[in-house]
């Protein structure tokens, strides 16, 4: 970190560096950019990149307003690998010289600052499942693969063989980057792959689960295939994850890790109240962190067979049990499951980092880990455990949100007065009415002549 304007200088030259996409994200996670000529390398340091903020996406902006600016952090330099000559710049958005309260990397920033002045860092690793599909004459959707019909098809090396040249150049790629990409695989449901890469600090992680979409997107669309983070694209198949796994450390001293750990888990008694708090806070964070209509159909209860659910619709943590909303795999690490494909990740690190916080302040106790398949019992049962359900709609989880006054302040002020939280709730209330105002096929083949 720390990356100086000379030595990002002759990096780009060395490189072979022609253009630039100065990138921010919207509310949404979308990627937005504008493509800088690396002649205008002094312009774009001294200037930033200038963008109608109202046109952008939900970034807090009307037209009436001044430029939201797009100011380089250096130490964010990708190379393009596919594309000799482009490099991508992760920028913060600032408006008339001050870090605009409705960039979701400054909202993240920010966060981190808090932390960094408890003299912590946060290390993050991101599990992102993507679908790869085609488009049908109808209008809707089909697994590109059309032999990738199995009832069973995870792991299945058949359908890994068919789609190998996509994931050796996507890991090759993610390699050449310095990423350290580990694993690549076909996940539960039909056309569904999930390709890791190593944890690093928070922000860097969020900036390359970005540009991984990105690159994923590109590449599928060179193939005449579309990819989709979208967390239930198929009513009958698993949807896509974006599972967390966090810990705090200072310095070089990981602050989660303890090998005499009376529960067996490995944890530090800051971990278990870290846990504490992120189960605390879960009905609201989830608005963040599962953030659209369609992320409520991927949850539900029952055993996955490649047509159920990995998402988690209880608020409770276990060991190595992916039924749980929180796993712990291993001894200095927490695996938040509660998190899916259309997730921000700047703002679900903010929540979920603000809400584990707390539960440190407060010295929770989350109480004994919970080894029950939580998918084989009732709702019932699962009740009388003393365990809460997740919000069965964004609109539910929203109106949590509005009220938790720690995620409040951890995603900061808004403008005129208002929070960033009043914002966004009142975008994805929008979202909601919008959705719940459209009459489906479902509701047609149902009821129009029922009656």
């Amino acid at each position: 970190m720390g990356e100086t304007r000379e030595g990002l200088r002759k990096r780009a030259e060395s490189d072979g560096i022609e253009f630039f996409f100065a990138m921010f994200v919207d509310m949404h996670g979308k990627p937005c950019a504008k493509l800088v000529p690396a002649a205008s390398f002094d312009l774009l340091m001294d200037g930033g990149a200038g963008f109608a903020g109202f046109a952008a996406g939900p970034m807090g902006q009307t037209p009436a307003d001044p430029d939201l600016i797009a100011v380089p952090d250096l130490d964010s330099y990708i190379r393009v690998p596919w594309q000799p000559g482009l490099a991508v710049l992760m920028c913060d958005i600032h408006v008339e010289g001050q870090p605009w309260n409705f960039s979701p990397r400054v909202i993240l920033k920010r966060q981190l600052a808090a932390l960094a002045a408890r003299g912590m860092t946060m290390m993050a690793g991101l599990e992102a499942e993507y679908f790869l599909v085609r488009r049908t004459a109808d209008g809707g959707i089909a697994v590109a693969d059309e032999l990738d019909t199995a009832d069973s098809p995870c792991y299945d090396v058949k359908a890994l063989s068919r789609v190998y040249p996509f994931l050796t150049t996507v890991s090759r790629y993610m390699n050449e980057l310095g990423w350290t990409n580990y694993a690549n695989d076909h996940e539960d449901a039909n056309g569904q792959f999930e390709q890791n890469f190593r944890y690093a600090d928070a922000l860097t992680s969020a900036d390359r689960l970005i540009f991984f979409r990105y690159m994923v997107h590109v590449l599928a669309q060179r193939e005449g295939k579309l990819a989709t983070f979208m967390p239930k694209p198929f009513s009958n198949l698993t949807g896509n994850g974006l599972h967390i796994h966090s810990s705090l450390w200072e310095g070089d001293r990981p602050l989660f890790a303890d090998d005499d750990d009376a529960r067996g888990l490995g944890l530090s008694p800051m971990a278990y109240s870290y846990i504490g708090g992120v189960l605390d806070h879960a009905r609201a964070a989830v608005a963040i962190t599962c953030p659209t209509v369609n992320s409520y159909k991927r949850m539900g209860v029952g055993a996955p067979n490649s047509g159920s659910t990995w998402a988690p619709a209880y608020i409770s943590y276990g060991s190595n049990n992916r039924t749980q909303l929180l796993r712990i795999p291993e001894g200095g690490r927490v695996e938040n499951r509660g998190c899916d494909g259309s997730a921000n990740p700047y703002l679900a690190i903010t929540a979920v980092l603000a809400s584990g916080l707390d539960g440190i302040d407060r010295n929770l106790d989350p109480g004994e880990p919970n080894p029950d398949n939580l998918f084989a019992l009732s709702q019932e049962e699962v009740a009388a455990r003393g365990i809460r359900s997740m919000p069965p709609t964004l609109l539910h989880a929203a109106a949590e949100l509005a009220e938790d006054p720690v995620l409040r302040a951890a995603l900061g002020p808004g403008r005129d007065g208002g929070d960033y939280v009043d914002y966004y709730v009142s975008v994805k209330q929008d979202e909601f009415r919008a959705y719940h105002a459209e009459v489906s096929r479902w509701e047609t083949d149902r009821y129009l002549t029922l009656f």
